[in-house]
């Protein structure tokens, strides 16, 4: 059974009808049930925007199913997908998670459902990422896969009984940021994960994938991703709330005709790989992005 697809959306009609046409030219997407969670305004002067969005969902078609939830207040992004999420993971067991600034290829949905079915049973694979920044070792890459420390929340996929057991609360987070040894660890998926989850903590943010990545860590748990990536955001515009304008993620989408992909029980990260998906998000190449 293919998994069910979960897409966020608020008050980007452009960004989300891009979105919704991407997926629909899926080749699975006519045999995938879509609920989609609209969020509730957070202004009067958003309600428009919403509105006007929440009209043209009505009317997408090309999906097995198609279920609208419309919130009639803001929860934020991050209640909106623990909420989502937690509700439709618990009836289907799987989900792939999207939100409504992401362009995917053809194949998206035949990567994320074959690598869910692949690893269901693999306990330490923690969720499937249909995202790949483009890393330099990627060139020529034989494998249609590989291993990171780090989940994204760019298109994602996980299990019931991997999402249940994350504490949102992130209690004793303080052990991660203020030991040493464990903020080092903590950075082997990018120098900004201590910050982001500080952040976090102390209200700056508003950001469920922090948590979720914590979490990861603490379990020593991995993060399928694809040698091609399957996706591209297009959420830096002037309306993006969580995303600021940057060029660190700046991906070759994949355009080949691939629909079946390989995997592998053995899970083995490549050095090289981890070590670039890492300076990616070091302090260097985020201060280039700023000036």
């Amino acid at each position: 059974m293919l998994a069910p697809i979960c897409l966020f959306t608020y008050n980007r009609l452009s960004e989300t009808q891009q979105t919704v046409e991407a997926l629909q030219k899926n080749h699975l997407a006519k045999e995938s049930d879509l609920f989609i969670f609209s969020d509730g305004a957070k202004k009067e002067a958003s309600a428009d925007k919403v509105n006007a969005v929440r009209n043209y969902l009505k009317t997408i078609e090309g999906f097995k199913s198609l279920t609208i939830y419309e919130s009639k207040e803001n929860k934020g992004l991050a209640n909106s997908v623990i909420s989502g999420v937690t509700q439709i993971i618990n009836r289907y067991e799987k989900v792939i998670v999207l939100e409504d600034d992401l362009i995917t290829s053809p194949n998206f949905l035949d990567f994320m459902n074959q690598a869910l079915d692949f690893y269901a049973n693999s306990k330490r694979v923690f969720s499937i990422s249909g995202f790949s920044m483009d890393l330099p070792s990627l060139s020529g890459y034989s494998k249609d896969f590989y291993l990171g420390y780090r989940a994204s929340s760019w298109g994602w996929a996980s299990w019931k009984n991997r999402w249940q057991e994350v504490d949102w609360e992130a209690k004793n987070y303080r052990k991660v940021i203020y030991n040493p040894i464990e903020h080092l660890r903590f950075m082997r998926g990018g120098s900004d994960m201590p910050y982001m989850l500080w952040k976090q903590m102390n209200g700056k943010i508003d950001s469920w994938a922090i948590r979720w990545c914590l979490y990861q860590f603490r379990k020593d748990f991995l993060t399928v991703f694809p040698s091609r990536s399957k996706l591209e955001s297009i959420g830096f515009g002037a309306d993006a709330t969580h995303t600021k304008d940057t060029n660190r993620f700046n991906t070759i989408i994949d355009q080949e005709e691939q629909v079946l992909f390989t995997f592998s029980k053995e899970l083995v990260l490549d050095k090289d790989l981890v070590r670039e998906f890492r300076n990616q998000f070091s302090i260097v190449n985020r201060l280039k992005d700023k000036f």
